[in-house]
């Protein structure tokens, strides 16, 4: 953690918050902890614990963060993060226009989480136009088709071939009526998004006066993913494996370097170097051992490399199951990630990459949603005695942020039973 972060902790808390982050990094260097360390992560789940609804949360931010302190001091954690990081965003979701998503009370019910629309963002035509010119690609195609505020925009998608005279001739552009109404609405828009980020920070200053150092400090996406589901749609992205192999890589490689740059715009004064990274396309029945050694891991794997070469920790949620996986992502230097496991089992992972990354997760939703109190505290039993105390640098969560329909008991329980067995 950047010492600049930690000395903004009143010295009253100051040693339960360096013991607390200590155990993080001595998880992520491979070192035996004092005790198993248990991180929070929610999502729409703190609409429950606060008894309000999904719609609430996202659109009151002061509501939001009380909750989120609620939550922090009963559950007592050692890292977390509040629900301003994942749900928070209603007003400007709403100033944007964006596309991509239903959200509450937008497309799907008050109390109905996020929906993505799985739709073709950028068609297989456009491949060669995304290679050589990806900002001007952006601007006249693909943002004003995932967000209503960039319309009128298509106009600097020609700045790339301005020269000589016609650079300040080109200024001209800047009186056209579509492109002036769309930076109206995009500094409405920017305005509303400082607001956000704003109240995110106010609740993680509020967390860290308590005592409690913030988990994530930035989020990345993998390059397959990002041209999967948010540029070409589940069913073209796995017809393009087949159809045009060479552009998809083309492309996956130029997406590497793009994200990176994003991310670490991102994450330039991130309070934690850990950026979770969600993975969506690499569990094992999506694609074929050879496909994810093909298309998906090297850009991947080039991707959290350049993280960590800038300091950065990588910290992927593996979704559903990835044990084909494991020897193949093995690959990376140790001591430098964190892997998070959905419903990859965990005593088999850490048999593999015990030695290489420290483990995050995972007990399930279906025990944490369905199950009993009783059923909970023998899950974490049984990950802290098979995992973490046979030598496995496990920092204890749910295998997912933790699921919206859980019940609050069920959450207390967790918490708890990490605190029993965790010793």
């Amino acid at each position: 953690m950047p010492l600049s972060i930690a000395e903004q902790v009143p010295q009253s808390v100051r040693p339960g918050f360096d013991a607390r982050w200590q155990r993080i990094e001595d998880c992520i260097n491979l070192r035996t902890p004092d005790r198993m360390p248990v991180s929070l992560i929610g999502g729409f789940w703190f609409a429950r614990y606060g008894g309000v609804s999904c719609r609430q949360l996202m659109y009151d931010y002061d509501l939001a963060n009380r909750i989120g302190t609620q939550v922090m001091l009963e559950l007592d954690p050692d890292v977390g993060s509040g629900p301003g990081r994942s749900t928070s965003w209603g007003p400007l979701w709403d100033a944007t226009d964006f596309k991509q998503l239903e959200w509450p009370g937008h497309g799907v019910g008050e109390n109905s989480p996020y929906q993505y629309l799985d739709r073709e963002y950028m068609t297989a035509d456009e491949y060669d136009d995304f290679l050589f010119d990806p900002t001007g690609f952006m601007y006249e195609k693909f943002l004003p088709r995932t967000a209503g505020v960039f319309d009128g925009l298509q106009p600097l998608g020609s700045m790339a071939g301005m020269y000589y005279t016609g650079i300040p001739v080109s200024t001209m552009m800047f009186q056209n009526p579509d492109l002036l109404a769309a930076i109206d609405r995009l500094k409405l828009a920017g305005a509303e998004a400082l607001k956000a980020l704003a109240a995110g920070a106010a609740g993680l200053q509020e967390q860290m006066q308590r005592g409690y150092p913030p988990f994530i400090g930035g989020v990345s996406q993998a390059p397959y993913d990002v041209l999967a589901d948010y540029m070409r749609g589940a069913t073209n992205m796995m017809k393009d494996m087949y159809r045009r192999p060479d552009k998809v890589l083309e492309a996956l490689d130029k997406l590497s370097v793009l994200i990176l740059r994003r991310t670490l715009a991102a994450a330039a004064n991130a309070p934690t170097p850990i950026i979770m990274i969600p993975i969506h396309w690499a569990p094992d029945n999506f694609m074929s051992p050879k496909q994810f050694e093909r298309f998906y891991w090297p850009s991947f794997r080039k991707l959290m490399l350049a993280l960590i070469d800038h300091g950065f920790v990588p910290m992927p949620l593996w979704e559903s199951d990835c044990k084909r996986r494991l020897e193949t992502i093995a690959d990376m230097p140790p001591g430098k990630c964190i892997y998070w496991f959905e419903g990859t089992d965990m005593v088999h992972a850490n048999e593999v990459l015990g030695d290489i990354v420290a483990l995050h997760g995972n007990v399930g939703a279906s025990v944490m949603v369905t199950g009993t109190t009783q059923d909970v505290d023998a899950e974490v039993r049984r990950l802290a005695q098979n995992v973490f105390h046979k030598g496995g640098k496990l920092i204890l969560s749910t295998s997912t942020p933790i699921p919206d329909e859980a019940p609050v008991a069920n959450v207390r329980a967790m918490y708890a039973a990490a605190r029993k067995y965790g010793g």
